[in-house]
């Protein structure tokens, strides 16, 4: 095998870590993906930064934690000035490319501020979280009475099935993300009954397929060296899925649901004002459950046909020779565990993903088809690819680690002692709910192989979990008055974070090592009382100068 050339960055949305067969799910078989596994590290402890789409992403994309980033909630822009993977890849050469979604809002007043125009090829790449777009396509475009929640959302994709003959206004809805009835009504897959009928489409013609053949497209018209961001919008809710993966799974195939009653009953008060959502009581529901996991099922299962596809045409081309190929997700889905649904709360179901790399160089060959345990975080990736790359990492500014030394089998583990996810809910209606102030309304979770400790702003008292005798995060311990010592340990992790030093990013920790001897050289000479206390090279344009008494130059006119 060749070393690494190019980088695919496959993202999956909303795709449970567990509901892959690599990782143990013992219904949805997932062989193409496992296949990848087979070829590279899975990793079994691998976190995300925030537990919602656009702040986990810009997360992953900066390589920054969300309060180093501050784009803390979905619509909430990256401000300008962030560094991207876009940009410390094309500092080593590799180009950085997106097809499918990234859930990245523009800093258009930030951008005006600077005049930087949009259509300008820096703007651009501003506007779009550091990438060049090959095909943007967030895949959303719900409509209300007030309008689209994003106007150019599923754009290309909308143009594509308008080609294609499929006749609506709005086709991402009406066909790709509806059923059908005998009579010719829509079946929106909004409403979770719906989710049992077959999506309205061709199967070739749906989400996943199209982007698949996107990025493709991409490949086969791009020599690189390149990252190209194949970044999915499914499984991610509307959950609906076209024949023949509507068929596939049933009722008999959804696992038993992980709460009880207990939990509910001694929830914290942040934890069950989540739990008592619209979306927490409508998937407590067993009906809700039988209806939408099998279609979320079908999604993944779709998916993995796909990267079969996919994976094929990288080996009969040679791709797989040259490509490291990296498979994730932004967040998982609580499909009614733990009274929830959606995945704003901080247990493993929502904020431990699947990360899964392929790395072709000959130095990975001895961990092919091996598990790691160790403690990774979604921006780690961003090093690792600027490693991979042959690039130099700033550590100053990217706050993960970069990989290669687990993938090459030099380290068992990350340099880390604890992961960190964070949640900002001052947007939601959960926080006039619990009468919590914006500067309130923000949680932090913190955790090792052995405790996961949830803070929440605002008086409320913490969350905790031990992972190993409570691996399904079922019994809160953070009012018991013998885990002290343990909540005060977390604690002590979660201070020891924020005290990181994360806004210093214009100087290197090499260049302020250089600057704190640099200014002599420039002529500072402070505390010295005589010039022989100095050294005679720094201070000789102080020696042997002479001057005029300056009455010389003040004389009177005349005298």
């Amino acid at each position: 095998m060749a070393k690494t050339k190019n980088i695919l960055f496959i993202m999956f949305d909303q795709l449970r870590w567990d509901y892959l067969s690599c990782y143990g799910h013992p219904h949805l078989h997932t062989p193409n993906i496992d296949r990848l596994a087979a070829k590279g590290v899975r990793f079994d402890k691998a976190y995300i930064q925030s537990p919602i789409c656009g702040s986990s992403r810009m997360s992953t994309y900066t390589g920054r934690y969300v309060h180093s980033h501050g784009a803390s909630w979905n619509g909430i822009p990256l401000k300008v000035g962030e560094i991207t993977m876009g940009d410390h890849l094309r500092k080593t050469g590799m180009g950085c490319w997106l097809v499918g979604k990234t859930h990245m809002r523009a800093d258009a007043e930030g951008m005006a501020r600077l005049g930087l125009e949009p259509d300008s090829l820096i703007g651009a790449r501003v506007a779009e979280c550091g990438f060049d777009v090959f095909e943007r396509d967030d895949g959303m475009l719900p409509e209300g009475p007030d309008g689209y929640y994003d106007p150019d959302g599923a754009k290309e994709y909308n143009k594509f099935l308008t080609s294609k003959g499929y006749e609506s206004d709005n086709p991402w809805h009406d066909f790709a993300n509806s059923g059908l009835d005998k009579d010719g009504n829509v079946l929106s897959g909004w409403f979770l009954k719906n989710s049992a009928e077959a999506a309205n489409i061709a199967e070739e013609d749906s989400e996943t397929p199209y982007l698949t053949g996107r990025g493709i497209e991409f490949m086969e018209t791009h020599d690189g060296p390149w990252c190209c961001h194949l970044s999915f919008i499914k499984p991610h809710w509307p959950y609906v899925v076209p024949e023949p993966y509507a068929s596939m799974y049933g009722p008999q195939h959804v696992l038993p649901v992980v709460r009880s009653d207990a939990e509910r009953q001694n929830a914290q008060r942040v934890l069950k004002a989540f739990m008592d959502t619209k979306i927490g009581q409508t998937f407590s529901r067993q009906d809700v459950r039988d209806a939408v996991i099998p279609a979320y099922m079908g999604l993944i299962k779709q998916a993995d046909d796909q990267m079969g596809r996919l994976f094929d045409w990288m080996e009969q081309t040679g791709r797989m020779e040259d490509t490291m190929i990296v498979l994730t997700s932004d967040h998982g889905d609580f499909l009614g565990d733990h009274w929830m649904g959606e995945k704003t709360f901080f247990q493993d179901t929502s904020t431990r993903i699947p990360l899964i790399i392929y790395d072709p160089s000959p130095e990975a060959d001895a961990t092919r088809g091996t598990v790691s345990e160790a403690l990774v975080e979604s921006i780690d990736l961003a090093p690792t690819f600027v490693d991979a790359a042959g690039g130099e990492i700033a550590g100053h500014i990217l706050e993960g680690h970069s990989l290669l030394p687990i993938l090459h089998g030099t380290a068992d583990e990350a340099p880390r002692e604890f992961v960190i996810c964070e949640y900002d809910y001052s947007a939601s209606p959960i926080a006039d709910l619990l009468g919590v102030t914006v500067r309130e309304a923000v949680m932090f979770m913190v955790a090792n192989k052995k405790w996961k400790l949830i803070h929440c702003e605002g008086g409320f008292r913490p969350i905790l979990f031990d992972l190993e005798n409570d691996p399904d995060e079922l019994i809160d311990l953070g009012d018991r008055a013998d885990h002290a010592d343990v909540i005060a340990g977390m604690y002590d992790h979660l201070f020891s974070w924020t005290r990181r030093q994360s806004q210093r990013t214009t100087r290197s920790e090499q260049q302020l090592i250089e600057m704190r001897s640099k200014s002599r050289g420039k002529g500072i000479v402070l505390g010295v009382y005589d010039e022989n206390d100095a050294p005679l090279d720094l201070t000789v344009k102080y020696r042997g100068r002479t001057a005029r008494p300056y009455q010389d130059y003040t004389k009177p006119s005349g005298d």
